[in-house]
């Protein structure tokens, strides 16, 4: 009979390959979204999830673990298209960055208002240390540069406040998914994948004749 070799099993391993992190991240960011952090317990996530309890601490170690990486999770497409924005300097990636903002933010339309909620909690609320965290560690301080670097390549027209243009970017981008919904109700807006891909090409127009040049036209 031919030795068989036996891998110690980590205390807590699932047996077989599964998307129980998965499911785990996806049913945390649907009850945090909705629910107090403090009334979202490790066991109704699990039970959401359909996995074993043990798989939390498996995971993530424990509640504070899961919330930080359902954030920065859900942020982390932004984050990666922020990079390629910084290192490019490109106003075409600035762009491609409300797209997919848009994109992922229509997966999970009450995420942007959590975030809006926990800024405004104390700094020593749990979410909100959490969250700042997450943001120190994904989002470069030097990316506070990014319009400048637009401004420097030529892309900004020159009577533009870099900061003020930023400004501008930020509340035509996440202003849709914190507006209070009887708001939008009452202008006749639905949040779907249409209204958005239309309000991105309206705002790609609007910033590019009132903020943004091409350089190489000139």
């Amino acid at each position: 009979m031919q030795p068989v070799e036996q891998e110690k099993r980590k205390v807590g391993r699932p047996r077989k390959q599964t998307d129980a992190r998965q499911k785990l991240l996806e049913h945390a960011r649907e009850l945090f979204v909705v629910m107090p952090y403090d009334k979202v317990s490790t066991r109704l996530i699990a039970q959401r999830a359909g996995v074993n309890i043990a798989m939390i601490r498996y995971y993530f170690g424990n509640k504070e673990g899961l919330f930080e990486t359902m954030v920065r999770e859900t942020i982390a497409p932004m984050k990666n298209k922020m990079d390629e924005v910084f290192m490019k300097g490109d106003h075409r990636n600035l762009f491609d960055f409300m797209r997919i903002y848009y994109h992922e933010m229509n997966k999970v339309p009450q995420f942007p208002r959590l975030i809006a909620q926990i800024m405004h909690m104390p700094p020593s609320a749990t979410q909100r240390r959490l969250f700042e965290k997450v943001f120190v560690d994904l989002a470069r301080p030097d990316h506070d540069l990014m319009f400048g670097r637009l401004q420097q390549a030529g892309y900004l027209r020159d009577d533009i406040d870099p900061k003020l243009c930023k400004v501008s970017f930020i509340s035509l981008m996440v202003f849709p998914f914190v507006a209070p919904p009887a708001m939008l109700q009452l202008h006749g807006i639905e949040l779907n994948e249409a209204f958005l891909d239309e309000l991105l090409e309206h705002n790609i127009s609007l910033l590019s004749r009132a903020l943004l040049r091409d350089p190489t036209n000139d």
